[in-house]
């Protein structure tokens, strides 16, 4: 399947019938079927039946996306389908502003895209509980501060990086985006189901996502400011560790140190990063 898909995306079919449904494709398939689509996308000139053709597959192709961020944030009563149509349009922008020639990968940066898109939504349609005007507009300068930073970086942005922008505090941040409280966001450890609502019954297993992918995705997004604090040295042990998914031992061969020495080394920076992202959390530290 997959490589009769990649033998009609080179040709760039004029016809989109000829893949008669490519969200049947597996998530791994899509994944790898989606880099071949962009690449060939840079070859044709838009506003073609060639270059539609390969897009709207990609929209098809990534549309598990979609339906993942649409379970993990959600407004109380929205009906399902105008969440999902809000979804596809974030997915469209994010495929549209996609450069694969940046070395992102494509589900990182859609996946923040198409959130955002959904939230905007909530945030534009009305607020669920009565929002001081100062955080009204807090919440207007952060959604467009985020924006541009997601250009600039080609990731969304942490709160760090916001209070920097908007030269207010991490607080401040957290305070603006839970000022914007019309919308429900939903822990990936209660997924939705029929049982909640009307909405249909939809959790990332019954969509044939892989989970841990999405969910490796949001942790990366919230570690790049944290990363970035890291020296050389310690980058690189993690490169190695759960980039190369070395063990302790080749690590220690690789940098010329015992594995006793490296395991203590990745305790400490997974300890740092862990207590980072704690800090993050709005409340942290509360009594």
């Amino acid at each position: 399947m997959l490589a009769t898909l990649r033998s009609r995306a080179g040709s760039a079919p004029q016809d989109p019938r000829e893949v008669r449904d490519p969200r049947s494709v597996s998530t791994a398939d899509a994944h790898d079927l989606s880099v071949t689509l962009f690449r060939r996308l840079l070859e044709l000139d838009e506003g073609t039946a060639a270059y539609s053709y390969v897009r709207n597959t990609l929209v098809e192709l990534n549309l598990s996306m979609v339906k993942y961020a649409a379970t993990r944030v959600r407004h109380v009563g929205a009906p399902w389908e105008d969440v999902l149509q809000v979804g596809t349009i974030g997915l469209i922008k994010a495929i549209n502003r996609f450069d694969p020639e940046r070395g992102f990968e494509f589900m990182s940066f859609a996946l923040p895209t198409i959130v955002g898109e959904i939230k905007r939504y909530f945030r534009d349609t009305a607020w669920a509980v009565r929002v001081p005007r100062r955080l009204q507009e807090l919440r207007i300068d952060l959604a467009k501060a985020n924006d541009a930073l997601e250009q600039e970086l080609g990731h969304a942005p942490g709160a760090r990086e916001l209070a920097e922008r908007l030269d207010i505090t991490v607080a401040e941040v957290h305070e603006g985006r839970l000022a914007a409280n019309g919308f429900a966001s939903l822990s990936l450890d209660a997924p939705v189901t029929a049982e909640d609502d009307d909405t249909p019954g939809v959790s990332p297993r019954s969509l044939g996502i892989e989970e841990g992918r999405f969910e490796t995705v949001e942790d990366l997004e919230s570690l790049r400011p944290l990363l970035g604090e890291l020296s050389e040295r310690d980058r690189t042990i993690l490169a190695l560790r759960f980039g190369e998914e070395l063990t302790q031992a080749e690590i220690g061969e690789r940098l010329g140190m015992s594995q006793m020495h490296v395991s203590r080394l990745l305790g400490r920076i997974l300890g740092r990063l862990r207590e980072g992202l704690l800090a993050e959390e709005p409340g942290a530290g509360a009594a």
